[in-house]
């Protein structure tokens, strides 16, 4: 595997600050990994025995779920069972040391546990305390359980996804990753706002108004057009010709026309039929919607005639964006990722190695923190040692299964 350009160099920039977590599934940990790709200590709270839940999601890489890769290397596992009072005494202990605090447990659990962001303001007033719930924790949906694909479904992006036979799910967990960002980015601002002015202000961030925030484009258009965007494939909604088609060897190639200047050159070039730029059906990126069909057929016969990269070739000689439509293996060769080094291999428990993508943000003068995902528990007993607990009271708690 190719290093990575720039390996860490000194103190990372969250070096210092500590995180607990009380996370399962996928936006608090998409959140947290962030974190500690800056640098920042990762403490990772999972049930004694089973962990978290997304570690049995799936076994492909080598036993381990693709999920739980992907979102928690750099971790540092402990386990307790935070319904027993020994378990949430070692818990308090932690956040007396900590800077940040993220739960994403069902409705009400937190506040069940004394673990909401009131009650923690009071006991640790320095701590910054997130909180990732489904449909916010007030208002008429805050006891609902959410998950993904049924927030995709909630806030419309389902509607649009898909082609005229039916909608479709994205291909990824959207919706989590959306909550997850906001989550690392309102973190990062609590951190600033307290080291500027000392006070450590709570985060919330739901699901369901991550995505909602995502889906304003079509909200928009929605709301002032009298219809949403047709559920139309690869094609764009409101623009056109901007979508994928087939060329002569079977490869679908995606390409975009975003302005006038664009739509002449594909006339001239590439569609070799310049008399269509004056065409009134063709004439703005309005009569191109319009007459969508028509225009669609045109590039498709064209498309017809040359293999994938040839189309490909001719467009770029056009000054034209596109792509070849990848499937993931093609993603996962693409000479990008290699030629900038974005894969570095992590550990997983087991002792396997696994290339693994390098966070997409490079700060200059210092590479990203890749250590090892966690087993179940992997750190229990230092973390305990550390918080003064003796070889004696660890076998205890283990005895009484709380850890």
């Amino acid at each position: 595997m190719p290093e990575h350009p720039e390996e860490p160099t000194g103190r990372l920039p969250l070096s210092g600050v500590t995180v607990v977590s009380v996370e399962q599934a996928v936006a608090a940990p998409f959140a947290t990994r962030q974190l500690a790709d800056l640098g920042a200590r990762v403490i990772k709270v999972e049930r004694p025995g089973e962990g978290d839940f997304a570690r049995r999601y799936d076994t492909t890489v080598h036993g381990q779920s693709s999920y739980f890769v992907w979102l928690n290397r750099s971790k540092e596992s402990l386990t307790l069972d935070l319904k027993s009072d020994a378990g949430r005494a070692v818990l308090e202990q932690l956040l007396g040391g900590a800077d940040v605090f993220v739960q994403n447990l069902a409705p009400g659990a937190a506040a069940r546990l004394g673990l909401d962001a009131p009650a923690l303001a009071d006991r640790q007033p320095s701590l910054i305390c997130c909180t990732i719930s489904g449909y916010g924790t007030s208002g008429p949906w805050a006891d609902r359980k959410a998950y993904d694909l049924l927030v995709q479904c909630q806030t419309g992006l389902v509607s649009l996804t898909g082609n005229a036979h039916g909608p479709a799910r994205t291909g990824v967990s959207i919706a989590d990753i959306a909550a997850g960002m906001y989550a690392y980015s309102g973190i990062l601002t609590a951190l600033y706002t307290r080291a500027t002015t000392g006070v450590a202000r709570a985060v919330e961030v739901s699901l369901f108004e991550a995505l909602a925030e995502w889906m304003s484009q079509p909200a928009y258009y929605t709301r002032h057009g009298g219809m949403q965007p047709p559920r139309i494939g690869t094609q764009h909604a409101t623009i056109a010709p901007y979508g994928a088609y087939t060329a002569a060897d079977g490869k679908d190639v995606l390409f975009s026309i975003q302005n006038e200047r664009e739509w002449a050159a594909l006339c001239e070039r590439f569609l070799r039929r310049p008399e269509l730029v004056d065409d009134p059906r063709f004439a703005t990126g309005s009569d191109r919607v319009a007459h969508r069909e028509e225009l669609d057929a045109i590039v498709a016969e064209r498309f017809r005639c040359s293999d994938s990269a040839e189309v490909m070739t001719v467009l770029d000689g056009a000054g034209i964006a596109n792509a070849g439509v990848n499937d993931v293996e093609e993603f996962l060769a693409h000479p990008v990722l290699d030629a900038r080094g974005r894969w570095q291999d992590v550990g997983i428990p087991g002792g396997v190695a696994v290339p693994t993508l390098v966070p997409p943000v490079d700060l200059a003068g210092a590479g990203p923190r890749m250590d090892a995902v966690p087993a179940v528990g992997e750190h229990t007993e230092a973390i305990l040692a550390e918080l003064g607990h003796s070889t004696a009271d660890i076998k205890g708690l283990r005895g009484d299964r709380v850890i």
